[in-house]
């Protein structure tokens, strides 16, 4: 009898090995199998022409671009290849660019008005969607019927930051507008979204709306381009609910979790990754009298103004004109701020360096530039919860029902998990 318990005994040792070495083996290689999808490169909506040459053959094509509109050759971003230049090389036959803010090749300063001209390469016309392009004041950055009169589909490829006031959604938006009032397709080749990890911030009040804020969307929305451009048609935020045909190419390899170093400059202002990811906390900066670090090689890393008191911001730099800003705020003029360029990445919105700096300011009454503050955060409640002394954490708790509204809205239109 023993001896059987003892047997038994054994071979439930022997099952029990067995079964942990088919677990610890089924463990590994899903470990292997999530450490291989993370090496794989994420692929843009460009560089798959495979998915769009066949609906680009035969037609005249419009495409949306600036610099960013590149098919990647390879690592070192040294044979990258102009959209444009690849479709052309492809016997495409493209009538027009339409070019953004910034313009074709992204090195013209913030807020200047670029005009129509041809491109010398390649002797196409460039149209400015940035400047005084229609004579109907209130769409200046929309393209025209008569720019649109020999165009069969549009192409846009312009790389987004993911933060409401980069101004290449309202672009975009009006592009589709147009193209859906004339009738015409448009194709949006998808780029990744450095911010697309998180959501957060207030949401645009009818009354706040502009070019750098169209839509009811938080400061950071979570969206690559391609699943913005199906939120605005999907929500009919274009003019009286008119609906483009709309194409999205998909990214492949992507999450809303992936992280992405951009290979270049999105914009002048933007010089590197960790630009990129202050830029929404810091923007606000714009709407007061306080320097972004604009005339300095530390754009949207650094703040900074003569009104601070020295004793408490103890980093210092002087403003000059410079790539990208040819009259930067404060020129000239020792600003005293901080240096935020080895600070962790953020994952949420952080405006305690704007309550500080309001809190520090030697004349409160200078600080705020009351308009471009309230359309830069789509609302005046804002200004109105710092001038009050409300905590940040006071303030993000009023945001957050209309962001899980959003986030049920933006739900239906995304591409990506």
């Amino acid at each position: 009898m023993q001896k059987e318990i003892s047997k038994s005994l054994l071979l439930l040792s022997v099952l029990f090995i067995l079964s942990s070495s088919v677990i610890s083996c089924q463990k590994k290689t899903k470990e292997q199998a999530t450490t291989l999808s993370e090496k794989e490169s994420i692929v843009v909506g460009a560089n798959q022409t495979e998915a769009y040459l066949d609906l680009l053959k035969g037609k005249r094509i419009a495409i949306a671009a600036n610099n960013t509109s590149v098919i990647f050759k390879s690592d070192d971003n040294q044979s990258n290849q102009h959209l444009v230049d690849s479709l052309l090389s492809l016997n495409i036959k493209i009538e027009k660019i339409f070019t953004p803010e910034h313009g074709l090749r992204g090195t013209v300063d913030a807020g200047e008005i670029i005009n129509n001209e041809i491109d010398e390469k390649t002797g196409i016309q460039i149209v400015s969607l940035y400047g005084d392009n229609n004579n109907d004041t209130s769409n200046k950055f929309k393209p025209t019927k008569e720019q649109l009169e020999n165009i069969d589909l549009v192409v846009f490829d312009i790389q987004d930051v993911g933060v409401r006031f980069y101004t290449y959604l309202s672009t975009m938006h009006y592009i589709m507008e147009a193209c859906a009032e004339n009738g015409i397709p448009v194709i949006v080749l998808d780029r990744p979204n450095p911010n697309g990890h998180y959501i957060d911030g207030p949401i645009v009040e009818n009354e706040f709306k502009s070019f750098v804020g169209l839509h009811p969307v938080p400061i950071v929305y979570g969206m690559t381009i391609g699943e913005y451009a199906k939120m605005i048609n999907g929500e009919k935020w274009l003019n009286n609910g008119v609906q483009c045909d709309l194409t999205v190419i998909p990214l492949k390899n992507y999450t809303h979790k992936s992280t992405y170093s951009l290979p270049f400059r999105p914009s002048p202002n933007l010089p590197n990754d960790k630009s990129i990811n202050l830029y929404a906390s810091i923007c606000m900066f714009e709407g007061t009298n306080v320097s972004c670090g604009r005339g300095t090689e530390m754009q949207f890393q650094i703040f900074g103004s003569p009104d601070l008191p020295s004793d408490i911001y103890k980093f210092n730099f002087t403003p000059q004109p410079n790539f990208g800003s040819k009259n930067p705020k404060n020129m000239g003029q020792v600003c005293h701020g901080l240096d935020l360029s080895k600070t962790e990445n953020l994952s949420s919105l952080n405006f305690n360096w704007l309550i500080d700096a309001y809190k520090a300011t030697s004349d409160k009454d200078k600080f705020f530039k009351e308009k471009s503050f309230n359309i830069l955060a789509g609302t005046g409640k804002l200004k109105e919860q710092i001038e009050r002394g409300l905590t940040f954490e006071d303030i993000k708790a009023t945001w957050q029902d209309d962001l899980s509204e959003f986030k049920k809205i933006r739900e239906k239109y995304l591409i990506y998990p």
